[in-house]
């Protein structure tokens, strides 16, 4: 995980720079939330696409993405190098130039959403460090949102998508910002490219996923402490939301991301 650059703060969530090996090729599962995904790979084009739909297939050195209710299924052999990114809603408006809603549901290259950032991974590959590699990115980031003098979101609706994200009701959301459920809908969905529901979702499924990854990586999670502890009437609700959004259940998810853990209902267990 690199630093954000404080300018950069409002619109980038996260930069990770990745090396991983693998045991062979594989599928890695991008899962959904209320971020805008950006990866520069490295060593060889990113073969990416909705899982369950082949025909969206996109392979490139490049991939960008905005919010979805599918998995993505990126496809890698041995080795993997790159960038991802993080962006928040308005980082869509600060770096591309364009509104997260035109974004949304979409795998589309760089250069199809900003021709002039088209060159970053021929700029990136030049470098032999990861230091210089993160140099560059973030000096392109700062032109880019110069560039563009992106304005913040309408501060209502910025605050109703905070609440949004703290799990606080539609409808109570709505009457502290003072609009009908209607028009919130709108000012919601013509921002980010999903409902004000399915926004609260993306977020809370969003904990889960960092939680329960969290756990994993410690090597000991309980599915059902996850589904206590972000928000889920229990843990057969989570399941079936994990699974509407990733494709697979909670288990599955862990078998295929972190093979050597073990996975337990009521209490926690060890790997």
């Amino acid at each position: 995980m690199a630093a954000v650059h404080p300018a950069l703060a409002p619109y980038v969530r996260s930069v990770v720079a990745y090396d991983v090996a693998f045991a062979g090729p594989g599928v890695h599962i991008g899962m959904p939330s209320t971020g805008l995904t950006f990866v520069l790979p490295l060593d060889e084009p990113l073969t990416v696409a909705w899982d369950g739909d082949p025909a969206s297939r996109t392979v490139g050195w490049t991939s960008v993405s905005g919010l979805h209710t599918t998995a993505a299924a990126v496809h890698h052999g041995d080795h993997q190098r790159g960038i991802q990114l993080s962006l928040t809603p308005a980082g869509a408006r600060a770096v591309w130039g364009v509104p997260a809603s035109a974004l949304a549901g979409r795998l589309v290259g760089l250069a199809d959403v900003a021709p002039v950032l088209a060159d970053l991974p021929e700029r990136l590959a030049g470098e032999a460090s990861w230091e210089a590699r993160l140099e560059v990115l973030q000096h392109a980031l700062l032109d880019a949102v110069r560039r563009h003098e992106a304005p913040s979101l309408r501060p209502e609706v910025a605050r109703a998508m905070a609440l949004l994200t703290r799990g606080v009701p539609v409808a109570a959301t709505a009457g502290d910002v003072g609009y009908s459920r209607r028009r919130l809908g709108t000012l919601v969905h013509d921002e980010v490219g999903v409902t004000p529901k399915t926004f609260q979702r993306l977020a809370r499924f969003s904990r889960a996923h960092a939680r329960l990854r969290r756990a994993a990586l410690a090597g000991e999670v309980s599915v059902a402490t996850v589904a206590a502890e972000t928000g889920y009437a229990d843990q057969a609700h989570l399941a079936r939301e994990w699974t509407g959004f990733a494709g697979c259940s909670p288990t599955e998810w862990l078998r295929r991301e972190f093979p050597i853990v073990q996975a337990t209902g009521e209490h926690h267990g060890a790997a």
